[in-house]
């Protein structure tokens, strides 16, 4: 559960680093309004503290679908401009206004799509105890290259374990793994698979240990 002190941390690191980073958000609209067009910004609802939806907002980084060509394969659909914003997470900085009014935290288990809420077991549930983060313990473990029910389950362990301390050795080897680019993505996808419930995968989670984009309707990461 959320730790006395939790919103205060948020606020005043989130605060001043969306203000910093103004100048890099602004190039990397640029950019996407080159190279993609419009819109710039990919925005879409998903589940908050106790299931509540908000509204997500972070940097394109896909080309829309073209019924035409009859593909929606994320590979094809992934620019280059878009790989470089997710691997350097400047897709995230839009997310900081919503950590900024309430809807999300720094730290917390990552927001998902609105269908997932009745593929989550009981503790797989438990994700939603708290607000979501930008980023994680199952981020800092592995991000995309684990599987679901590893990715599910450090979600629950953070809920039930979550401090400050915690919170800023998270935040720590997050800016570790954004520099060496960890965990981007999931073996086999650009992204990360659909997640179909409990019982479709069978990889154990690694304790020691410690997107799937394809329509602006439709994104996991």
């Amino acid at each position: 559960m959320s730790y006395r002190g939790k919103r205060v941390l948020d606020v005043a690191i989130a605060a001043p680093l969306l203000v910093a980073s103004l100048p890099v958000q602004a190039a990397a609209a640029v950019a996407v309004r080159v190279t993609m067009g419009s819109p710039v910004l990919f925005r879409q609802e998903r589940p908050g503290l106790h299931g509540r939806p908000f509204e997500l907002v972070k940097f394109r980084t896909m080309r829309l679908a073209d019924p035409s060509v009859g593909s929606d394969r994320d590979a094809e659909r992934m620019t280059l401009v878009g790989r470089a914003l997710r691997t350097t997470s400047v897709d995230e900085l839009p997310t900081l206004w919503n950590v900024l009014v309430g809807d999300m935290s720094l730290v917390g288990p990552r927001p998902l799509l609105p269908r997932y809420l009745d593929r989550y077991s009981e503790r797989q549930a438990r994700r939603h105890d708290v607000r979501p983060g930008i980023t994680g313990l199952a981020q800092v473990s592995g991000r995309n290259a684990l599987s679901w029910e590893s990715r599910l389950e450090l979600d629950a362990v953070y809920v039930e374990s979550a401090t400050f301390a915690m919170d800023l050795q998270i935040l720590a080897r997050t800016v570790v793994n954004t520099v060496r680019r960890q965990g981007i993505s999931a073996e086999g996808h650009p992204t990360m698979p659909e997640f179909r419930g409990s019982g479709h995968e069978s990889e154990p989670l690694d304790r020691s240990a410690g997107r799937r984009q394809v329509d602006p309707g439709r994104e996991v990461q």
